[in-house]
């Protein structure tokens, strides 16, 4: 007998994922290359943000809306950029950011030599390369609270 669609006037589970399509992974090889690290993901504004360990290494973004800064994005600083931009000569900061310059820099999915350079990138942070990577909240004052706990707590009278 084959099962109704819905149980108790409510969907079944199959029915709710199936109503539910997930986006692709934009550059997925990126994440096949990353294995052995165990890479966790998370989205971020539409792309998906590629962590190892405490570190964000890498967001993958493949979007219609400014489709020149779509590829693979490396969490990295400017005192990195020189020498990064020698093995990675399509290498940009990212446009959608709004500044000239940026941390994060963009190996753009229409360069010619897109896949290698994203595999490039994925053998230097299989290195442990410490120009790639960031520690998100790394910029933050040493002072600062960071935790809910922390802005939740109740100031002591003076």
């Amino acid at each position: 007998m084959p099962k109704k669609g819905r149980r108790f006037g409510l969907p079944l589970k199959d029915d709710i994922l199936a109503a539910k399509q997930r986006k692709p992974i934009p550059h997925e090889f990126v994440l096949e290359e990353l294995a052995p690290l165990l890479p966790r993901t998370n989205p971020m504004f539409g792309c998906l943000a590629v962590y190892i360990g405490e570190k964000i290494v890498l967001v993958l973004r493949d979007k219609r809306d400014k489709p020149e800064d779509n590829g693979v994005w490396l969490a990295t600083t400017e005192e990195h950029h020189e020498s990064l931009g020698h093995e990675f000569p399509s290498m940009r900061s990212i446009g959608v950011l709004g500044k000239k310059v940026t941390g994060w820099q963009v190996l753009p999915a229409d360069a010619a030599d897109f896949e290698k350079a994203a595999l490039h990138a994925c053998e230097l942070i299989l290195g442990g390369d410490p120009r790639i990577g960031k520690i998100p909240g790394a910029r933050r004052s040493p002072g600062r609270k960071h935790s809910a706990a922390g802005k939740n707590r109740q100031r002591s009278p003076r």
